[in-house]
């Protein structure tokens, strides 16, 4: 649905991703009170043990690229559901069209404003109808994440099968954008009892699906790390309903969590994680509120905004510093 004309019309004009951001590097920058200092790929003297150069606490944003990747009927949203379904939904299908449309493209500036990366979870199906919006979000320079070929649920797919699915999503991420997806996000964070082994098979660094924690944590998978770099479901924006949103209420939200995590971030390793649906967080005026809240949190020192890549690295080279959680085998489902 974008094109190059829309992206024109919408004066993309974008920071070029260096080489260094693509690459297997740890992370690239930690700001200091927004001056920008950044971070050497080995601890120095500066380097404290929980994030680069010291900084107290870490900030995420994932960027739901979903908008076209839905099935035609019973994705759910702020209307209801159609009273056939397999009947095309297109009031649905149009709500999910303003994320790609409108929602993406206001993000974007509005990271270019306050000068943060975030992490582009990416179905497949939409950015091959979208693919010059996929690009730019690389060309900007913030990560792009694998999120399946099509915005339906993988977990009960055989093993063989669900390695296809998460591939195909990959490939088409590679295909488009130029970039090697190493994070992965299930459609609502429903896996298979097997896939950290899939996973590692297919070359990922991490996954995001699992709220259990407030700071990245390792498990080991057949004698290798991999990275949990936990997802949120209180700071997602499905929490705050697109019907009766309040706005102050949501930054306020942001803010009470910030400052609790930031006052933890003296003595321990702390990750605040914002949720963003292209359909829901795009809209005006919640980019407002997320607006305000950026510039409130940007107006402490020792925050750093990262990408998933640079959270995942940065815990694996810093194990020691890093809980490492022992699972049983793929047949135990409970988890510590």
């Amino acid at each position: 649905m974008s094109s190059i004309m829309e992206l024109t019309r919408r004066n993309f004009v974008g920071v070029a991703a260096t080489g260094a951001l693509v690459s297997q590097a740890l992370p690239a920058a930690a700001k200091r009170g927004g001056t920008g200092v950044t971070s050497t790929s080995e601890p120095d003297g500066k380097t404290g043990p929980f994030w680069p150069n010291g900084a107290r606490l870490a900030v995420s944003i994932s960027l739901m690229f979903e908008g076209t990747g839905q099935p035609i009927s019973g994705a759910g949203g702020a209307l209801p559901e159609p009273i056939k379904p397999g009947v095309p939904d297109h009031a649905t299908n149009a709500f999910f069209a303003y994320g790609v449309n409108e929602g993406i493209p206001r993000a974007l500036d509005l990271f270019d404003k306050h000068d943060i990366k975030v992490t582009s979870f990416m179905i497949g199906k939409a950015i091959e109808q979208n693919p010059d919006l996929a690009r730019e979000i690389v060309r900007r320079g913030h990560e792009a994440g694998a999120h399946g070929p099509t915005w339906t649920a993988s977990y009960d797919l055989s093993p063989e099968e669900e390695k296809a699915f998460i591939k195909q999503s990959v490939d088409t991420i590679k295909r488009i954008t130029g970039e090697q997806p190493v994070g992965w996000n299930a459609y609502f964070m429903r896996n298979s009892i097997h896939i950290s082994e899939t996973l590692q098979d297919l070359g990922f660094l991490y996954s995001i699906d699992e709220p259990s924690r407030d700071e990245p944590f390792i498990i080991p998978v057949r004698g290798k790390d991999f990275a949990m770099v936990p997802y949120t479901l209180h700071m997602n924006d499905m929490n705050f309903p697109f019907q009766g949103y309040d706005p102050l209420a949501h930054e306020q939200a942001l803010q009470d969590e910030f400052d609790q995590l930031y006052e933890e971030g003296a003595t321990r390793r702390r990750l605040m994680v914002i949720g963003m649906h292209d359909r829901l967080s795009g809209h005006a005026n919640r980019i407002r509120a997320l607006d305000r809240f950026l510039a409130y949190a940007k107006s402490h020192d020792d925050v750093w905004f990262a990408r998933k890549d640079e959270i995942a690295r940065w815990a694996l080279a810093q194990r020691q510093h890093t809980p490492v959680v022992h699972r049983g085998p793929p047949s135990e489902t409970g988890l510590p």
